[in-house]
């Protein structure tokens, strides 16, 4: 089974909390034990795994990543959105998460985080439910 769920961001930059979302496409499939693929489908956002319980671990990540890869810079990418996809690269496109008895298996204080990189934009995320 395959959905593309659709997220809206409002910011230049920003780290959206997508659990409950994919843990109901999840639910959705049918599928009681398997893997969870997800992948953004974009240049310039991704996705990760990390805490969410502490609101600012993600603007930790947003602070580290604007030290790392700065808005202004010797770019040569003519759109100027450079530091986008440098960063979405850094973070990734996609995850695999096993699926038991129906749910994700993530940690305590894991979740999935979209991490936008060039918005405000409409964005997708497609998720891909295997059983297995």
């Amino acid at each position: 089974m395959v959905t593309t769920l659709r997220i809206s961001t409002t910011a230049r930059t920003a780290l959206l909390d997508v659990t409950g979302q994919v843990q109901q496409a999840v639910r959705e499939s049918g599928i009681k034990n398997g893997i969870c693929l997800i992948f953004v489908p974009h240049t310039t956002a991704g996705i990760t795994i990390n805490e969410n319980a502490d609101p600012d671990v993600k603007q930790d990540i947003l602070t580290a990543l604007d030290r790392l890869v700065p808005a202004r810079g010797d770019y040569r990418h003519l759109e100027g959105n450079s530091p986008a996809h440098i960063k979405a690269s850094l973070v990734g496109s996609s995850l695999a998460i096993p699926v038991e008895d129906g749910r994700l298996v993530l940690g305590t204080w894991q979740g999935i985080t979209f991490c936008e990189f060039d918005g405000p934009r409409q964005r997708n995320l497609v998720v891909k439910i295997l059983a297995g």
